[in-house]
Order: C-alpha cells, then structure tokens, then sequence
C-alpha cells in the first residue's frame, strides 16, 4: 500500500505544488502526494509551472486546493513547506507524522525579472533534496 504525503503550505500556489509533483513523478510508485493551502490562492503560480516544466513535468492543470478538503483523510506524513502554513496548522488529525520545512516562498524578493524565476527553480530544487531525504524514512 502507497504511503500517503499532504504538502501544505499558504496558498498551495507553488511551493506545495511543486512538492506534490516531485513527490509523484520521483516516488510515484512509492506514495501518494496530495498538497493543499490553509488559505488557497486559487491559481497556481505561473513561474511554479515554468519550473516543473524544466524538469518535464506539466503541472498546468493542478489547482490551488484548500487544506479543508483533506481534513479527515489520513496521511502518513503531513509537511508544511512555509511558516505560515505550520502555524495556521500545527497539528493534523490523521497525521502519524509532522513535518515542518521552513521554506521562502520563491514569489518574495526583489521584482526583478533576471533573478525571479532563478528562486523557482532554487525552490523547486531545495524541495527535490528534502523530498528525497523524506523518502528515506517514509
């Protein structure tokens, strides 16, 4: 039986996103991924899909979902990916396990278009490196 993995964190706009997509494409056959926010955005960050799509992964049609929809399923592993989202949800019911990475939301920072998509892609390899350490112990 699949391991189960809800990445959350704010607006599950990119970060959590992304986690989920690696998450699957990498360890697919391993766990089931599923990422939400605690306050959706409702649209996922186009410089997000630009860096999935880098590695050859189309998460164009992923949806920004509320953490809500997956209150009262079961998760083996629970990971807030922001700070906000481990304290808008510090505890899970259902969760054998929390985990928390306190990682910057790559859409922060100077404006300037020669530097903002390299934090996508800084994010999006910051969150393979820990998913790969989280599929360890998993």
């Amino acid at each position: 039986m699949k391991k189960r993995i809800l990445f959350l964190c704010t607006g599950n706009a990119a970060r959590s996103q992304m986690a989920e997509a690696l998450a699957t494409a990498f360890y697919g056959d391993r766990v089931e991924a599923v990422s939400a926010g605690s306050r959706p955005a409702g649209w996922v960050h186009p410089l997000a899909i630009d860096a999935m799509a880098d590695l050859g992964f189309d998460i164009r049609k992923a949806e920004s979902k509320s953490a809500q929809r997956f209150i009262n399923e079961d998760f083996d592993v629970v990971v807030t990916v922001c700070d906000s989202a481990a304290a808008d949800c510090p505890t899970w019911p259902g969760a054998k396990r929390i985990e928390h990475w306190p990682i910057v939301d790559p859409s922060f920072g100077e404006d300037d278009p020669a530097t903002r998509y390299d934090r996508f892609i800084e994010t999006r390899d910051e969150l393979r490196r820990r998913i790969d350490e989280l599929m360890k112990t998993v």
